[in-house]
Parts: C-alpha cells; structure tokens; sequence
C-alpha cells in the first residue's frame, strides 16, 4: 500500500449552511461491479464527496459501497440528479433515488439539465418542496445558464445553491465565473480531465516542472479558484493521484497560464 494521499480540506458552504468539500468523486459512465470497486476506492482514499445522477443507473451501487465503506452517512457529501425528462414525476424519482443510495436524503439534488419545453420553474418548484420536506438539504442546477438561473430564482424566490457545468482551463470564462459570484451560485464542473486538458502542452509543462500529473494539476487550479471538480475513474491508483493535491500549489503565474487556455 502507497502512502496515503494528501486530500484536500478545502470547503465551500452553501445556502442552508452545508458544507460541500470542493473535491468530489465523480460515477458518470461507471456501472455494475466496477460503479462499487470505484466508489469504495474513492472512499478507502479520503473522497468524501460523491457524485451520482438517476440517468447514470448506479446509485444502487453507490449506495451499496457508501453502505459497506464503514464512513459514517453523515461525513460525506452525496449528491444525485433528476432530469428534465421527469417534469411531474420529480418527488417520485427522489424517492427512489434515496432508497437506491440507501438514505433518507442527499446533500444536493440537482435539475440535471434545462427543460426543452419551458418546464424549469415546474421542475425547480418540485425542488424547493423536496427541500421543504427534508428530501435535499441543497438543491441546485446543471446545465444552465445566467438567464435560466434567474428564471428559476424569480419564480420562486430560492436560489439554486450550485450549478454543475463542463468546466476546466480550456473552457474557462471570466464572464463566466462572475456570473456565479453575482448570483451566489457555486460553479460545479464536469468532464475536467476530458477535452484534450491532460494532453495541452502548457498543462503538461507546469505538471512536468511540478513533479506532478497533468491530473493533479488540473484537478489543484479548480481548487485554487474554489471551483466544484469531480474527477472520476475506475483504476484505483488514479483514483488515489487525482486526491493526492493538498500539498502542492499552483504559483499566481501557473493560474494565469491555466485561466489563458480558456477558449484557446
């Protein structure tokens, strides 16, 4: 066994007071046995934040590995989602979702993507019950933009407390970015090690000088923005590097490089 990773401590706290660790573990694409191995892997490592979605067909196996880690329910950060498709069916999917995780709630419930037919106060109206009713302590979105999180908000007169998009420095956006801390919104991104990100030879560069994965660094420039970033893989010593960020920094010139590549 490797030494144990440095996880980060780094935290952001959200509109009911939840305290939400800004690393997650991420099970987009993960299923069966290997949706178990990997969540239990992600928590052997010190995860404690995991990230699932009724579209994903693995809370049953992310609620299984919660249930057998030995980590109290209550020291991790779960969230799921519920998508667009299920307008009028809202309360319903949340149910079950919280029977297949094997709890009575979940830390964060998000709207996992807009509403093609004019549905997102509908769908965020159901979302303000579930958290009345103690279902989700945060509720939040995925998939929106500025104006469809204003939408939301003044219809009903809650905010959604995060909202998760595809996010790393190749698609960074200042007006982004401000967007979020105009409306109090945590940026969640998605997808962080995809797009080209571990390959960009700039990316590589700082790892290369830092001694570091492209993961790592990836992975550390979120954190240093108080970006969400929910990594995820099925190989267990990745899943371990890509925690292993706490003891390093990225210098203000390594972010500015990072922050640049948005776009390019």
């Amino acid at each position: 066994m490797t030494d144990a990773p440095q996880v980060p401590a780094d935290t952001v706290s959200l509109g009911q007071g939840s305290s939400m660790p800004l690393l997650g573990f991420g099970t987009w694409q993960i299923k069966g046995d290997d949706a178990v191995d990997a969540v239990s892997a992600a928590l052997d490592a010190g995860y404690r934040h995991l990230d699932t979605a009724t579209v994903y067909h693995n809370e049953g196996q992310v609620g299984r590995a919660l249930a057998e880690s030995g980590v109290r329910r209550d020291d991790v950060f779960l969230t799921t989602k519920c998508g667009a498709n299920r307008v009028g069916e809202e309360l319903d999917t949340l149910r079950q979702s919280l029977d297949l995780l094997r709890t009575g709630h979940v830390d964060l419930w998000l709207v996992h993507w807009p509403s093609e037919d004019g549905a997102n106060v509908d769908l965020w109206r159901a979302f303000v019950e579930a958290q009345k009713q103690g279902l989700a302590r945060e509720i939040g979105v995925s998939n929106f933009d500025a104006a469809m999180i204003d939408e939301v908000t003044e219809a009903t007169g809650v905010r959604p407390a995060v909202n998760q998009i595809e996010w790393s420095p190749l698609l960074y956006d200042a007006a982004t970015v401000e967007a979020h801390r105009e409306r109090d919104v945590v940026l969640e991104g998605y997808s962080a090690l995809r797009g080209g990100t571990l390959e960009h030879p700039v990316i590589a560069g700082i790892a290369e000088r830092l001694g570091r994965t492209t993961a790592q660094v990836i992975i550390r420039w979120h954190l240093q923005h108080g970006f969400v970033v929910i990594p995820k893989s099925v190989n267990a010593d990745r899943i371990r590097s890509n925690a292993d960020v706490a003891d390093f920094e990225l210098t203000a010139d390594d972010v500015s490089a990072l922050d640049a590549l948005g776009g390019s």
